[in-house]
């Protein structure tokens, strides 16, 4: 077999499909809600909490709500992507199995690396934002911890390790390497208290809205005092390129296929349910922050909390910062489940270590990947400040974006007579809209993202053709 050849060589779905009844790698455990509350869990955070408000200040003003629609339009395409695939070929590896039924080995391998990194990433950015929150509380009460363990060496005279951040990683870990649906159940709960926290800010807050405060719903354009231009349409466009990376994270759940108890009829609905759920939610708290208070006020750190304590209900602003603390929790339980995953999908495959494709003999989970990633988070988060690991994110999930929408019209040319649970509506348009929108957010990153990408992306070539290419199941041809 020649060297392109083997680059290029496939398992075809109807392989995918044949393996599905004899995988016994996972135990059968999750339902339709608990696959949509990891799917939720990936997807509201920072973006419900922090970034409408700050991006109703800073770029779009009211009018963040239709860079929300934007942003969710673009990722909706994406979505419905993921749902026909997620129904066609329910197996474990998400975006790099898909890759793999229609773009060959090598592009594939690619995928799965650069989304093992993107996801470690997230958890740890996620997990250096939590510790500073706890570590707000924590001295509220009175709590102070030694200098040495409040961050990262850089952020501060004396600072060392992120002793919380680190130990949020890996207690993460720990849960996830216990019986999937223990972890299943305590992420649904905690995704219970972020939708509780919305709820509350919806209920509460609907009755102190000023419409006024949503005139102009677009402010003018204007150069502000940095030399940058803010708001107008072109702000509501900037805003939609900030919040994009707020409304995705559905991908996760897709990763835990073969935990699924009904993979191809429940993985499409959880797909499309935890994002319209979650959109939802964007829409209504971006509409009723702006409505309680002037967006020009909005840019802190906690805008939504800060909202209520400036109409003196300090108790809900209470209640929304503790539960945007706890809720953070979900985030990190739904990108390390698909990072460990991914990990697990590429080592059974050949293309990494199978030591690490044995799942616990016990609790039937991919243990051996969830603590080499527990570990791996806990020394990034603890070591590297917030900022410095947030500009690494989200150009592998982009990545990913665009190979799902290519491979869906790629897999409706070769094979249109499979029969697929769900089907993407309005094929090629739908995928070609998130491929383009995908493409115009890649060129929207800054210029260390793509050199750290690009360094990841030199050294998986080297694992792949160093081992992957000679280890790989389908080396034989077969």
């Amino acid at each position: 077999m020649s060297l392109i050849a083997r680059l290029l060589r496939h398992k075809s779905v109807e392989q995918l499909q044949a393996e599905i009844g004899s995988r016994h790698d996972f135990r059968r455990v999750l339902g339709v809600w608990q696959l949509t509350a990891i799917g939720i869990g990936g997807i509201i955070g920072v973006g419900v909490f922090v970034l409408a408000g700050q991006q109703a200040a800073l770029n779009a003003g009211p009018a963040v709500a239709l860079s929300f629609i934007i942003a969710g339009i673009a990722s909706a395409a994406a979505a419905l992507c993921y749902a026909e695939f997620a129904g066609l070929i329910p197996v474990t590896g998400s975006a790099y199995t898909y890759s793999y039924a229609t773009l060959g080995e090598l592009i594939a391998w690619l995928i799965g690396w650069d989304l093992l990194l993107e996801y470690a990433l997230i958890v740890a950015v996620v997990a250096i934002g939590w510790s500073g929150y706890v570590q707000a509380f924590l001295s509220s009460i009175g709590i102070t911890l030694p200098v040495w363990a409040q961050g990262a060496i850089g952020t501060g005279e004396g600072r060392v390790f992120n002793v919380i951040a680190a130990a949020i990683t890996l207690a993460v870990a720990a849960l996830l390497i216990f019986r999937t649906e223990w972890g299943a159940r305590f992420n649904t709960f905690v995704v219970a208290v972020k939708v509780a926290a919305v709820l509350l800010v919806l209920g509460v807050g609907v009755f102190y809205v000023n419409p006024a405060n949503w005139h102009p719903f677009i402010p003018e354009r204007v150069i502000g005092a940095d030399g940058v231009a803010h708001f107008g349409y072109q702000g509501v466009a900037t805003a939609a390129a900030v919040v994009f990376f707020a409304v995705f994270g559905y991908d996760t759940l897709t990763t835990a296929a073969e935990e699924s108890k009904n993979p191809q009829r429940d993985l499409p609905r959880a797909v499309l349910l935890s994002l319209g759920i979650s959109m939802a939610m964007y829409l209504a708290v971006s509409m009723v922050l702006t409505g309680i208070a002037h967006y020009s006020t909005l840019h802190t750190d906690a805008p939504v909390a800060d909202a209520f304590k400036g109409l003196g209900l300090h108790w809900v602003a209470a209640t929304i910062s503790a539960a945007a603390v706890f809720g953070l929790i979900s985030v990190l339980f739904a990108f390390m489940l698909g990072a460990a995953r991914i990990w697990f999908a590429l080592s059974r495959d050949g293309l990494l270590p199978g030591w690490f494709a044995k799942p616990h003999p016990r609790y039937g989970t991919p243990h051996r990947p969830t603590l080499a990633l527990g570990v791996f988070t806990a020394v990034v988060a603890g070591l590297f400040p917030l900022d410095e690991v947030a500009k690494l994110v989200n150009i592998g999930v982009l990545s990913a974006f665009i190979v799902i929408c290519a491979s869906v019209i790629l897999l409706r040319i070769r094979k249109p007579q499979l029969q697929r649970a769900f089907r993407t509506p309005w094929v090629p348009f739908v995928p070609m809209l998130g491929i383009l929108f995908s493409i115009w957010l890649l060129t929207e990153l800054a210029a260390v993202t793509w050199l750290v990408f690009l360094v990841w992306v030199c050294l998986g070539l080297i694992v792949y053709f160093g081992y992957g290419l000679r280890h790989s199941k389908l080396a034989d041809g077969t």
